[in-house]
């Protein structure tokens, strides 16, 4: 058995189109969807997420505006700039790419955001209506595996999903997620016992953690559905996910590829989201 190939590239490409279309019939309306990037230092990782961001504004006919600082700048000065696109009606989605300098504290910057801008889905409050299962701003990367899940027919509601790795940005969301889509939800993270334990029940297995090849193809059953969040780049500039893709592959009956799985999703997401808060505005 070779598994089908889920082309988060592909998926990401036909929601981007989707989206494009909505942002047509929203200038109809009067309504110019805007997001702003606020960039602290030169870290090359953030600067280029941050290029990609704009780019896919750019395609989708967005409005982007660009921040950026120098590593010195104090956090006051920071919170002001957030403040004041908080007031910006030509602003829907604030996002602060992280990581941010040490000496500034990233949960103040996040929580200082009008959480009905927090198109990152970061906020406390979003956090909390998730977790709830009320409409929300969903954090980027776990909505885009929902998306993909959903896009490949593969069904969620009854499954084993268990998600390797517990951060507040992927794990955790992405446990609540699949809860709130009634699948069955485990999450494993380093202090887990006998991870391949764990593993070998999921039907849907969601791996994010930053480990190359942590998931061999005696830690999986057959037929199950994997989703690599994980991106590594090996001594050879090869990048690679957290799933020995070529012997899991002949195992499961679906897997995201690394690169152009849940990436492109990341980002499609974003732009999603921001749309939605333009509408929401327009409503308010």
């Amino acid at each position: 058995m070779m598994a089908t190939l889920i082309d988060g590239k592909g998926i990401a490409k036909t929601i981007e189109n989707e989206l494009k279309q909505q942002v047509v019939e929203l200038k109809e309306q009067g309504i110019m969807p805007g997001l702003a990037v606020v960039l602290v230092g030169e870290d090359p990782a953030s600067k280029t997420y941050v290029r990609s961001k704009e780019r896919a504004c750019k395609r989708i006919g967005i409005y982007s505006k660009k921040v950026k600082y120098d590593t010195d700048i104090t956090q006051e000065e920071l919170l002001k700039t957030i403040y004041e696109l908080n007031n910006d009606d030509s602003i829907h989605g604030i996002l602060v790419q992280l990581p941010l300098p040490a000496h500034i504290d990233s949960e103040a910057v996040i929580n200082a955001i009008d959480y009905k801008k927090d198109v990152d889905g970061f906020h406390p409050i979003n956090i909390g209506k998730m977790f709830l299962n009320e409409d929300s701003y969903w954090s980027c990367t776990p909505h885009g595996v929902i998306e993909l899940l959903d896009r490949s027919n593969i069904e969620i509601a009854g499954k084993d999903a268990v998600i390797v790795g517990a951060s507040n940005i992927v794990g955790k969301p992405m446990a609540t997620m699949l809860l709130n889509r009634e699948a069955t939800a485990t999450v494993c993270h380093i202090k887990t016992k006998d991870l391949a334990f764990h593993t070998k029940q999921a039907d849907i297995l969601v791996v994010a953690v930053g480990k190359p090849n942590l998931i061999t193809a005696d830690m999986v059953k057959d037929g199950v559905a994997v989703i690599d969040v994980g991106i590594n780049r090996l001594d050879d500039g090869r990048l690679v996910g957290d799933v020995d893709f070529e012997a899991v592959s002949k195992k499961a009956s679906a897997i995201t590829p690394v690169p152009g799985g849940v990436g492109p999703m990341t980002i499609i997401m974003l732009m999603k989201n921001t749309i939605k808060s333009a509408i929401n505005h327009a409503k308010a």
